[in-house]
């Protein structure tokens, strides 16, 4: 079946798309209800702000056809800020409401003022496996994944948590329930083990 990449101008979505196309998946890129609507499998990629991407959603009607997707029991895979917007709230520059997926919030890393690190969070870093997750299928345990974000999301659901990374302490870098999986690392630039986890995905 097709993999359908979301384009609602905040995230490269080529990269995403020859991802998929590089494990043999077919992948188009889409922008319309309705193209939602027809979609087997949804990908919601994202760079940037929340309230930005959040009102770009809004704005074009995009909102109720995602949670339909989800609501319908089709696979949902959501990419950096497509993790971050699945959740109630977003704090970057104000409170701002997501998608309400999942109950929780999204916060900044305060580890710049406390530790000395440098926010936002950037490049390699282990994933440490918390439940099983279709999308982490023939993956050995501290898989190393490509991150760049300044942001994370704190769930009030500890099920949901399929793995966590550490900087400066512990964080979710993925979550995961039946047909929703989101990861806050890039697949697309993760190499080969971001390559295994967009095939699981495209396998489905």
């Amino acid at each position: 079946m097709q993999i359908s990449i979301l384009d609602y101008d905040m995230a490269n979505l080529r990269s995403v798309q020859k991802g998929f196309e590089h494990v043999g998946a077919v992948a188009r890129i889409i922008s319309t209800a309705d193209q939602i609507a027809q979609a087997d499998r949804l990908v919601l990629p994202g760079v940037g702000a929340f309230a930005d991407a959040m009102a770009t959603l809004r704005d074009r009607g995009l909102v109720d056809p995602i949670l339909k997707h989800i609501e319908k029991g089709k696979p949902f895979l959501g990419i950096c800020l497509g993790l971050q917007m699945l959740f109630d709230v977003g704090l970057e520059d104000g409170e701002h409401r997501g998608l309400g997926v999942f109950k929780g919030k999204c916060v900044r890393f305060d580890v710049d003022q406390t530790l000395g690190l440098k926010v936002p969070h950037m490049g390699w870093n282990q994933i440490n496996l918390r439940v099983p997750s279709p999308l982490f299928r023939d993956l050995p345990e501290g898989s190393n994944l490509y991150f760049v974000h300044g942001y994370h999301a704190v769930p009030e659901e500890e099920s949901i948590i399929s793995s966590t990374t550490d900087y400066g302490g512990e964080f979710v870098s993925s979550i995961r329930r039946e047909n929703v999986m989101a990861v806050q690392f890039h697949p697309e630039k993760s190499q080969a083990v971001g390559l295994r986890i967009l095939a699981n995905f495209a396998e489905m």
